[in-house]
């Protein structure tokens, strides 16, 4: 008997599969950290980037005939939005991971839809319902309760903070990348657009390496072949591969449905942390985990409803 999936069930698989392997990108960056003390995040970023630069160049070469009659400042606004969305949120990132845990870092970076609705209220002057006050409420107390819990429980060597802080900004910075990106899809096709992005986010990230670091070319020879195979992992099975399976799971569910499924992010990560990590949570950070992950959902389907 063959066995058939539907449209929507593909999606489905496909969105679950992209969550399942965003959720993997801070174990593999913990472990590459635990792994050299040459790592750092712009080292790691640099070989993720290089990994994943040659596929994002393709996805453009095939895509090249949507680029004619674009506008001087269409080009400019898509490189700010690549090297926001992709370069220096990513780094942010990476370099907030050095100091706190993978789980906590997970959960912070979930605030980004609550910060793309802040932002669009302030730009369009628009009053945030009640609806949206209260998931607002209920996933930034939510998130303060894991991180008050981690801090108390955690030695950090006075970085937690600036770790905590660090990845709070990625999340602004992605969440500024999003508002940028309707109007840009639109004009570049979703498939350009993606691989222009990330390949200036790439040659971002790939300069500063160069600019940041003293021997650049001695550093990569004098890393161990696993930080290699970590970097060549998170440029591939990280980046390149669930951004392909996310575009595919958009284009049979749309936007809001894939969004939803995503949702599983963070406690996928939770319990990879668990696994590979050692990492683990008490009753009080799950709480404030579900808090989270509640507040963001009912912000999902909030633009969701709005969105027809």
């Amino acid at each position: 008997m063959k066995l058939s999936l539907t449209k929507t069930q593909l999606g489905s698989l496909f969105a679950i599969c992209a969550a399942f392997l965003f959720s993997t990108k801070a174990i593999f960056i913990k472990q590459t950290y635990a792994l050299s003390p040459l790592v750092d995040g712009t080292v790691l970023m640099a070989l993720r980037m290089v990994s994943a630069l040659p596929f994002f160049l393709l996805l453009c070469w095939f895509n090249r005939h949507h680029n004619k009659n674009m506008a001087a400042k269409d080009w400019v606004l898509l490189i700010v939005a690549g090297l926001i969305g992709y370069y220096f949120s990513s780094w942010l990132d990476f370099a907030g991971l050095m100091y706190i845990s993978a789980s906590l870092e997970r959960i912070i970076l979930f605030l980004y839809p609550t910060l793309t609705v802040l932002a669009s209220s302030v730009i369009y002057k628009q009053k945030l319902s009640l609806q949206s006050m209260l998931a607002i409420a209920l996933s930034y107390g939510g998130t303060v309760i894991v991180m008050l819990q981690e801090q108390s429980n955690v030695s950090h060597e006075g970085n937690f903070w600036l770790g905590a802080s660090l990845v709070f900004a990625s999340a602004i910075s992605f969440a500024i990348y999003l508002l940028l990106t309707p109007r840009l899809i639109e004009k570049f096709g979703s498939w350009n657009f993606t691989g222009l992005t990330l390949s200036v986010a790439c040659m971002g990230t790939l300069i500063h390496y160069f600019v940041a670091t003293p021997q650049p070319l001695y550093l990569l020879a004098q890393l161990p072949s696993s930080v290699i195979g970590y970097g060549i992992a998170l440029g591939f099975l990280v980046t390149v591969l669930p951004t392909i399976l996310m575009a595919q799971s958009i284009a049979r569910l749309g936007a809001a449905q894939s969004a939803m499924i995503a949702s599983i992010g963070p406690i996928l990560t939770i319990i990879l942390a668990t696994i590979f990590l050692g990492e683990h949570l008490n009753a009080m950070q799950w709480l404030g985990c579900v808090l989270n992950i509640i507040g963001v959902m009912m912000i999902t389907l909030s633009k969701k409803k709005f969105s027809h």
